[in-house]
C-alpha cells in the first residue's frame, strides 16, 4: 500500500475516532472516555513494541515522550468535551490548527517559517475567526460553544507533536507506548481524584472502546506511512482528519453549517495542510 493511501486511511481513522469520542462525551464523563480509550491504545502500543523487538530507549528520549503523552491527554479531553458542547463541524477544524505550534517553537529557536507556511498560518487564523464567531453577533462578538476548548486542543496537540519529534529518535514504538502510558495514567488519576467512574455504561462500552481502536490504528498507519515516503506528504494528508469527523457529524447527527462557516472550515483545514507541508 502506498504512502498516500496509508496516510489517508490514518486520517480517516483519526477522524472517526474523534467523532466517536465526541459522541461518547455527550453521554458520559469525558474522563471515562479518555481512560478507557487511552488504555486500549496503550495495549495496542505495547503489542507494537513486542512485535518490533526494539530495545528500550534512554531517559533523554522517554522524558519528551512522557511530556507528549501529558499534552495528548489534555488535547483529547479538550477536543472530546468541545465536541460534546459545540458543533463538531466547528470544533474539529479549529483543533486541526495544531501544526502552527511546532512552527512557533521553531521560531523561538531561530528557525523562521517559509513564506508558504506564513500564508498557511494566516489561512488557519482567518478560518478560526470565521468559525468562532456566532452568526448575528455585531458590536459585542460572541464565541461559539466549544471554540475555547478547540483552541486548547490545538495547542496541546501541537505540543504533543513537538514532544514526539524530540523522542522519536529513540524508537517510534517505544515513544508511542510511553506517551500512551503517561496519558492513560494522567486520565486515571484525574478520574479517581474527581470520583468519576472509569467504567462506562454497558451500552456505551463499544463506542468508547472503538475510540481507542481507531486512534491506535491511525497512529500505526501514519507511522508506517512515514517509512514509505515523504514525512511532509504524510503530515499534509493526515492533517485532513477533521474531514471524516465533519462528514459523520453531518450524516449521523444532522449538523448543518452555514456557507460562511463552511468557508471557515475550508480555510482552517487548508491552512493546516499548507503549514504541515512545510
Amino acid at each position: 500500500m502506498g504512502v498516500a493511501a496509508l496516510a489517508l486511511l490514518g486520517a480517516a481513522a483519526w477522524g472517526v475516532g474523534d467523532f466517536l469520542g465526541g459522541v461518547a462525551a455527550r453521554r458520559t464523563h469525558v474522563l471515562t472516555v479518555l481512560v478507557v480509550s487511552q488504555a486500549i491504545g496503550m495495549a495496542g502500543a505495547a503489542a507494537w513494541v513486542i512485535v518490533s523487538t526494539e530495545a528500550p530507549p534512554g531517559l533523554d528520549d522517554l522524558l519528551p515522550a512522557a511530556g507528549a503523552g501529558l499534552c495528548g491527554a489534555v488535547g483529547l479531553a479538550a477536543l472530546y468535551r468541545g465536541m460534546a458542547v459545540g458543533a463538531m463541524g466547528i470544533v474539529a477544524p479549529i483543533s486541526a490548527a495544531s501544526p502552527v505550534v511546532p512552527l512557533v517553537v521553531d521560531l523561538g529557536r531561530g528557525v523562521s517559517p517559509s513564506a508558504l507556511q506564513w500564508a498557511g498560518i494566516a489561512a488557519v487564523l482567518g478560518g478560526i475567526v470565521v468559525l468562532a464567531r456566532e452568526p448575528g453577533s455585531t458590536r459585542k462578538a460572541r464565541v461559539a460553544a466549544g471554540v475555547t476548548l478547540a483552541l486548547v486542543a490545538a495547542l496541546a496537540f501541537g505540543l504533543f507533536i513537538v514532544g514526539l519529534d524530540a523522542a522519536a529518535d529513540g524508537g517510534v514504538p517505544w515513544t508511542i507506548l510511553t506517551a500512551r502510558g503517561t496519558s492513560t495514567t494522567l486520565a486515571l488519576v484525574l478520574a479517581l481524584t474527581a470520583s468519576v467512574s472509569v467504567r462506562p455504561a454497558a451500552r456505551l462500552l463499544p463506542t468508547v472502546a472503538a475510540v481507542g481502536v481507531f486512534d491506535t490504528t491511525a497512529n500505526i498507519l501514519v507511522a508506517f506511512a512515514t517509512t514509505k515516503g515523504s514525512a511532509g506528504v504524510v503530515a499534509v494528508l493526515s492533517a485532513l482528519y477533521p474531514v471524516a469527523t465533519i462528514v459523520l457529524a453531518r450524516i449521523v447527527l444532522g449538523e448543518r453549517l452555514d456557507r460562511t462557516r463552511r468557508l471557515g472550515g475550508v480555510l482552517a483545514l487548508g491552512g493546516a495542510a499548507i503549514v504541515a507541508a512545510g
